[in-house]
């Protein structure tokens, strides 16, 4: 059902990320509670099942996730077959409340250190092209070649050399948190919040209201200066 799940995703045309969301959250409600309980049909599973697997989620947020998650598997699976539609077990139950954490940016004195480690006696960009150049993949359309496979650099390689730079700086750093500053930025200097969306590739703006609050106490301040001095 879950594997039926998935084709029904892909044709209403899903970003492949919800895709791999909505089903995984599936999946491990059937490996890790259903299957080791014995339940081997979706007939049999009820509310409680969905809210003891809620209770045990990892955080607040991972808890939400995997509710809409859910939410959106058993809507399919209980109107699957019109002829035999099946109870929906979330049928009125309730998301779990999240509470809204302010998201975490850079600040000056932070990024400034981070830049410090990536100093060298050269201007490196040139001279890693030059030896790229060279490469037996030079021909491989990414930037970054890795050193061991001669392969393109991972996502996951990326983001251990961003945490590393950030050790070195004494900086608590992931390539998740520039995009942060990015928005946190955006909105800072009262740019669009619709631009901002569509930059990200947010569709909701659950996320907007989220980097908002970072920057909502800073842009008053501006706002209350600016007006003072025009007074």
């Amino acid at each position: 059902m879950i594997d039926s799940f998935e084709i029904s995703l892909e044709a209403e045309r899903k970003s492949p990320k919800t895709v791999r969301t909505y089903t995984e959250a599936a999946q491990w409600l059937a490996g890790a509670h259903l299957l080791p309980a014995g339940m081997t049909d979706w007939e049999a599973v009820t509310a409680r099942d969905v809210q003891r697997w809620i209770i045990a989620a990892y955080s607040d947020t991972y808890a939400n996730n995997q509710f809409r998650a859910l939410q959106q598997f058993f809507k399919w699976l209980s109107a699957e077959d019109p002829e035999r539609p099946l109870p929906n077990p979330m049928a009125g139950l309730k998301p779990p409340k999240v509470d809204e954490k302010l998201v975490p940016v850079l600040a000056a004195a932070e990024l400034a250190a981070l830049l410090a480690t990536c100093k060298g006696g050269g201007y490196a960009p040139r001279r890693y092209l030059r030896e790229r150049a060279r490469h037996r993949m030079a021909g491989r359309p990414a930037l970054w070649l890795g050193s061991r496979s001669g392969g393109p650099m991972t996502p996951g390689g990326i983001y251990q050399m961003v945490c590393r730079r950030g050790e070195q700086a004494g900086v608590e750093a992931n390539p998740h948190k520039f995009r942060h500053n990015f928005s946190h930025s955006w909105l800072d200097k009262g740019c669009a919040e619709g631009d901002l969306m569509e930059l990200n590739g947010w569709t909701s703006p659950q996320m907007l209201r989220r980097y908002g609050r970072s920057a909502a106490s800073s842009r008053a301040r501006r706002s209350y200066d600016r007006i003072m001095d025009a007074s």
